[in-house]
């Protein structure tokens, strides 16, 4: 190496250094960076099922697949914390109707996955908890008009997924595949099996969504099962929880259900939240249909709340000012002492005061708390 070379690649070599540490601040700053902040893999289970059915994890692209959605699901927390909290309030409601209908427990975990306990709407249209497609609705006897919507009354919502899924269970003969044909559809799903020669979820070739379908359910089955295991640590009062509930008939027409809300000792907005299939403020029902609206029980919310202001007349503080003539020349910060206020509020009080001495006959503003 000639003369000229070395000294060149230690100018570099030191220009590359300084960029990232532009000092001795910087240094340290990484240093306790890297000693404080660690993320770690999470351990994968050996064993994952999802309905009864076993995930063959011994594959390398299964165990990559769902190791993904474990991750994802992980490390998204703020998203992970709300499907916990929310699961505490709505499965409640959705597990007994699962096993009345010979559905396996797991598929709550469906429902968390598709909309994550919300009312929402997806692009194509399909709405409420379990994402239901209009005609789908209507063909297992939903109501859907411009009044009612029954695809977000999650009782009837469930019900309707129960028929779908033992239907697809029974043509499918696994509930894995019964899963998979949720996302994508019956018919998709039994062209894609015929096509590709194969019998089982994990052997098809799918489009990214329903190929990460079961993948994502078994991942938030998994860290919502053993939420500690992956860091998760909510307290019981953490959880959301509903009202205790009563049942109301309904089989007329309604001209105002802010007044229907009023006469239920309830608001307006909590008649709608309770009973989100309600999609207007009136109903007409000209076909005289008996509704059941849900209404938690009396005491439980009140029909208006009114606004309350904090009274902070206690903890105001009383400030005194005093104006002092030094007797003699002394130290500002034995000043300071003398009046009880620190050295640094004497100063800021006193901007004129630049010296760490004060003169006899100077005179000093003190502001300070009230004995």
């Amino acid at each position: 190496m000639n003369k000229i070379t070395l000294p060149l690649i230690l100018l570099v070599t030191g220009s590359f250094i300084f960029s990232f540490f532009e000092g001795p601040e910087d240094e340290n700053h990484q240093s306790k960076f890297n000693k404080s902040y660690a993320i770690y893999a999470p351990n994968q289970p050996d064993i994952i099922s999802f309905a009864g059915e076993i995930m063959p994890l011994s594959q390398n692209d299964i165990k990559e697949r769902f190791d993904r959605e474990l991750l994802v699901n992980t490390y998204w927390q703020s998203q992970t914390l709300l499907f916990i909290k929310k699961a505490n309030k709505y499965f409640p409601i959705i597990e007994p109707i699962l096993k009345a209908q010979g559905i396996p427990d797991d598929f709550k975990y469906l429902a968390l996955a598709e909309s994550g306990l919300s009312n929402v709407v997806s692009p194509s249209g399909a709405s409420g908890f379990w994402q239901i497609m209009k005609a789908t609705a209507k063909e297992n006897g939903l109501r859907i008009d411009a009044e009612v919507d029954e695809r977000y009354h999650l009782e009837k919502a469930t019900l309707t997924a129960c028929k779908y899924l033992n239907e697809a269970y029974v043509k499918f003969g696994s509930w894995t595949l019964a899963a998979a044909s949720y996302n994508m559809g019956m018919r998709g799903l039994e062209k894609q099996l015929k096509k590709q020669e194969v019998e089982n979820y994990y052997d098809l070739l799918l489009n990214s969504e329903t190929a990460r379908y079961i993948f994502r359910i078994s991942a938030i089955k998994e860290i919502l099962t053993n939420p500690k295991t992956y860091g998760f640590h909510l307290r019981k009062k953490d959880l959301y929880t509903s009202a205790p509930l009563e049942y109301v008939l309904l089989d007329t027409a309604v001209s105002n259900f802010t007044q229907y809300a009023n006469n239920l000792n309830i608001n307006y907005k909590i008649l709608k939240e309770y009973n989100p299939w309600l999609r207007k403020a009136d109903l007409k029902n000209k076909d005289k249909i008996a509704y059941e609206i849900t209404v938690p029980q009396e005491g439980y919310y009140v029909a208006e709340n009114t606004t309350q202001f904090i009274d902070n007349s206690a903890q105001e503080k009383k400030m005194d000012t005093l104006k002092i003539e030094l007797t003699k020349t002394s130290l500002l910060k034995n000043v300071a002492k003398e009046n009880e206020i620190s050295l640094e509020e004497l100063i800021l009080q006193n901007r004129e005061v630049l010296d760490l001495k004060v003169k006899k006959g100077q005179k000093l503003t003190i502001i300070k708390e009230s004995n």
